[in-house]
């Protein structure tokens, strides 16, 4: 610490995103693997040749072709540099100065970054050992000081999402004047009906605040583009913290292609959920404890051999996530990727859901 920053930066985790070697097949970092949506490519080009001027700083025609698609007045879409930079923009408006985020942990990494950017505390609250949001502690965790509620639904790294009635019950249950943000960046990949959609069911709640990326199912995750549907005072709030210009004239480009290639969208993520099946099975006859996936990742919860799972498959050209002395994320490829990945562990154990062989 020199003086010169913030002494509270110094206990914040930066978030590293690794390197990855050429020629590795890449499962670590939960992009979609069949490059861009048709039209996407086509769009940016063009826009290239005005990136002399200034794009619409209110991205008028994504915003409304946004609020069209998700059924919402325009004045509820705020976008932004991706669903990331959308979360720190809602903490600088609802807890910034030191107010309280109560979020889960394991969850994404960023979010003690992100409410440290914005001003806020950091207070995670662990999950339970299924995997699950605690939502009872969560609830136990608010105090006056609280500004924000962050859910990760389904949560990264692990996939797991919120039961219909568990969401309900928790969001009649936090007072009026917190807002509960909702980060849905892998809603596209929930594929069973049973589970609830923040946006659709609970989007009429004043205090609730739903994030989406098009960075996952969208395909845009090198463009950084998301949007977050909030209360219209909220929203306007919002606006007035977010960076000037962040939402860039080829993300407006790319999102709009995007938005109408959503067949295509919805075709690669059946295929992907078909994988994540398919991977599951596989992957429980070598490890045990596997939750089941609604986001393009599975979890694998190895606990102290998180590193040693990594470097094995690292030496065998497999690129994975892993947290030390808990367990390795594992995005969802292709087929041919997958099947790298088992090499990579080796042979099912004779007795299924027994551990890895660690052996090089």
């Amino acid at each position: 610490m020199t003086g010169l920053t913030r002494a509270d930066l110094d206990a914040v985790p930066s978030y590293i995103v690794h390197r990855i070697p050429e020629r590795h097949v890449n499962l670590s970092t939960n992009e979609v693997p069949f490059g861009p949506l048709p039209g996407v490519p086509e769009a940016v080009a063009d826009a290239t040749a005005r990136v002399h001027r200034y794009p619409d700083m209110a991205a008028t025609e994504l915003r409304d072709a946004l609020a069209a698609r998700y059924r919402v007045a325009p004045e509820r879409v705020v976008t932004g540099a991706g669903s990331a930079a959308l979360i720190e923009h809602l903490v600088r408006a609802t807890a910034a100065g030191g107010g309280e985020v109560v979020h889960a942990w394991r969850s994404f990494e960023a979010y003690p970054v992100l409410i440290a950017a914005g001003g806020g505390r950091s207070v995670p609250v662990p999950c339970l050992p299924d995997h699950r949001h605690d939502l009872d502690a969560m609830l136990a965790a608010v105090t006056p000081a609280t500004g924000l509620v962050l859910l990760c639904h389904p949560n990264n790294p692990t996939g797991v999402a919120i039961s219909r009635p568990e969401l309900a019950a928790f969001l009649d249950a936090v007072p009026p004047h917190i807002v509960v943000a909702v980060d849905e960046a892998y809603r596209e990949f929930v594929t069973d009906p049973r589970l609830p959609d923040t946006l659709a069911e609970h989007g009429h709640r004043r205090n609730v605040v739903v994030l989406r990326t098009l960075s996952k199912a969208w395909g845009l995750a090198g463009i950084r583009l998301g949007f977050l549907v909030a209360d219209a005072q909220v929203a306007a709030a919002v606006r007035k913290v977010v960076t000037p210009f962040s939402t860039n004239a080829l993300a407006q480009a790319a999102g709009l292609a995007a938005l109408r290639a959503e067949p295509e969208m919805r075709r690669r993520v059946r295929v992907l959920a078909a994988e994540r099946d398919r991977l599951t099975d596989a992957l429980s006859a070598r490890v045990d404890g596997i939750p089941r996936s609604h986001a393009n990742c599975l979890w694998l919860p190895v606990g102290e051999r998180a590193l040693v799972l990594a470097r094995r498959c690292a030496e065998r050209g497999v690129t994975v996530r892993p947290f030390a002395g808990e367990g390795v994320r594992v995005t969802i490829g292709t087929r041919e990727a997958n099947d790298a990945l088992l090499d990579a562990l080796g042979p099912a154990s004779a007795e299924p859901g027994r551990t890895w062989d660690t052996t090089p």
